[in-house]
C-alpha cells in the first residue's frame, strides 16, 4: 500500500506546463484509483478480519486521493474555462467567412474600441483599414487611410458644395491655377483673369487649417455592435468635417486666417446685380468668361429659388414643374448658407486635407469615451475670375 501511495505523490507546481487534455488524463487516473480505494474500503469496513489500523489507513489513503482529485479538478476547470473564454474571444475577432464590407465593419469597430481603451490591434484590422506605420516612436496617431478616404469623399451631414467642388487628401498640395498654357503670354483673353494671375501668381499652395471633432461614446456604444459603433463614429465625424468646410465657404463673417474660403469675403469674388434675383443670377452667368460660362453651375438656398419660380409662375404651374436647370438655365445646388447665389465653374474650387490624425480620452465623471479627430485642410477659389456673387440691386 505504501508503494501505491507513493507513486501517486504529486508536486502541484508540475501542473503549470500541462496541457487540458493531459490534465484529463490525470483526473481519470486518480480518479479511477480513487474509486478503486472506495470500493476496497468498503470491503473492509464489513469485514470482521480486517483491523482498524488497516481501515484507518486505507480511510487515509481514500482522503489524500480526494484532495489531490480535487486539486487537479479545480485546475482543469479553470483551465478549461480559460480556453473556452479565448476561443470564444478568437471566433468574435475573427475575420473568416466575412465579406469585405463586413470585414471593414469589424476592423473599424476593433480600431475604435482599441484606440478608446487603450488596447492593440489585430495585424488583420491594421491591413484592411490601412494603419500607417511608423508611430512607434510616439508621435502623431494618424487615422486608418481607408478610414480617411471614406470621411473625405463620403460625408454624411451633407455639404452640399461638395456636389460641386473638387476634393482630395494630399500633403502639401499645391496645383496650377490654370491646368494648361500656350508659349504666347497673351493666350489668355479674360482681361479680369489676367490679372487676377498676375496679382496673385499662377499657383495656388493649400494650407494646412487645424481644428477638431470629438465623438462622444458611451458604454453602450462602444461595446454594442460593431454596425452601430462604426456607424455612430463615421456619421458624427462626417458630420463634423462636412459642417466645418460648408461654415468656412459660406461665411459671411469669417474668422481670422480663413477669411479666404468664404465666397463672401468683402470684394474677392465680383458681384453682379439685378432688378431682382432672376435678373442677377442670369447677369452674373452671362457676365463669366465663356470659359467658365460652360460649365457654370449656381449655388443658392432652395427659399430663394422658390420665390424666383412663384413671381415667373405668375398664376401659372409649369415652372413649378420644371427642373431647376431649365428655370435658370444652369445646374443648380441648393444650400441654406448661401445667403446670395454663387455662381461659377465649380472645377475651379477644391477642399483638399492635408493630414487627419486621432487620439482618445474618457470622461470620468459623465462615463463616456472621446473619439477625438484633428484634421489639417483648406478650401480654396484657384481662380476668383471663376465665380460670381448674384446681388439684388438697392433701390433708392
Amino acid at each position: 500500500m505504501k508503494k501505491k501511495v507513493n507513486q501517486l505523490k504529486m508536486h502541484l507546481q508540475f501542473f503549470g506546463d500541462k496541457t487540458l487534455y493531459e490534465m484529463k488524463q490525470n483526473m481519470a487516473t486518480i480518479g479511477q484509483q480513487l474509486q478503486k480505494v472506495e470500493s476496497e474500503l468498503a470491503q473492509k469496513a464489513v469485514d470482521p478480519s480486517a483491523s482498524m489500523e488497516d481501515i484507518q489507513k486505507m480511510q487515509k489513503s481514500k482522503e489524500d486521493l480526494k484532495a489531490r482529485f480535487d486539486v487537479i479538478k479545480e485546475q482543469h476547470d479553470q483551465m478549461e474555462t480559460e480556453q473556452k473564454a479565448q476561443f470564444s474571444q478568437r471566433k468574435k475577432q475573427s475575420f473568416d467567412g466575412l465579406n469585405q464590407d463586413e470585414k471593414m465593419v469589424k476592423a473599424k469597430a476593433e480600431f475604435i474600441r482599441a484606440s478608446v481603451q487603450g488596447r492593440p490591434v489585430s495585424d488583420e484590422a491594421k491591413q484592411l483599414i490601412a494603419i500607417p506605420t511608423g508611430n512607434e516612436t510616439g508621435g502623431d496617431k494618424f487615422l486608418p487611410t481607408n478610414m480617411q478616404k471614406e470621411l473625405v469623399h463620403e460625408p454624411f451631414e451633407k455639404n452640399q458644395l461638395r456636389e460641386v467642388a473638387k476634393t482630395t487628401a494630399i500633403k502639401g498640395l499645391e496645383v496650377p491655377k490654370i491646368a494648361y498654357s500656350i508659349d504666347d503670354d497673351d493666350f489668355i483673353d479674360d482681361n479680369q483673369v489676367a490679372k487676377e494671375i498676375k496679382l496673385k501668381g499662377d499657383t495656388a499652395t493649400f494650407g494646412r487649417n487645424k481644428f477638431k471633432v470629438k465623438v462622444k461614446l458611451s458604454d453602450t456604444v462602444v461595446h454594442g455592435s460593431d454596425v452601430e459603433l462604426t456607424t455612430f463614429v463615421d456619421n458624427a465625424l462626417r458630420s463634423g468635417l462636412a459642417g466645418k468646410e460648408k461654415k468656412d465657404a459660406l461665411a459671411e463673417t469669417a474668422k481670422a486666417g480663413l477669411e479666404h474660403m468664404s465666397f463672401f469675403n468683402e470684394t474677392d469674388v465680383k458681384r453682379v446685380q439685378g432688378a431682382d434675383l432672376y435678373e442677377a443670377i442670369t447677369n452674373a452667368i452671362a457676365d463669366l468668361h465663356e470659359i467658365f460660362r460652360d460649365n457654370a453651375k449656381v449655388v443658392m438656398r432652395f427659399a430663394d429659388y422658390m420665390k424666383i419660380v412663384k413671381a415667373l409662375s405668375n398664376g401659372n404651374t409649369s415652372f413649378f414643374d420644371a427642373p431647376p436647370e431649365k428655370v435658370l438655365g444652369k445646374p443648380v445646388t441648393f444650400a441654406d448658407g448661401a445667403v446670395k447665389p454663387i455662381v461659377g465653374d465649380f472645377n475651379y474650387f477644391q477642399i483638399n486635407y492635408d493630414a487627419m490624425t486621432y487620439d482618445s480620452d474618457k470622461d470620468v465623471d459623465k462615463g463616456n469615451y472621446l473619439f477625438v479627430l484633428t484634421a489639417w485642410y483648406d478650401q480654396q477659389r484657384l481662380l476668383d475670375s471663376a465665380f460670381r456673387i448674384a446681388e439684388v440691386q438697392e433701390t433708392p
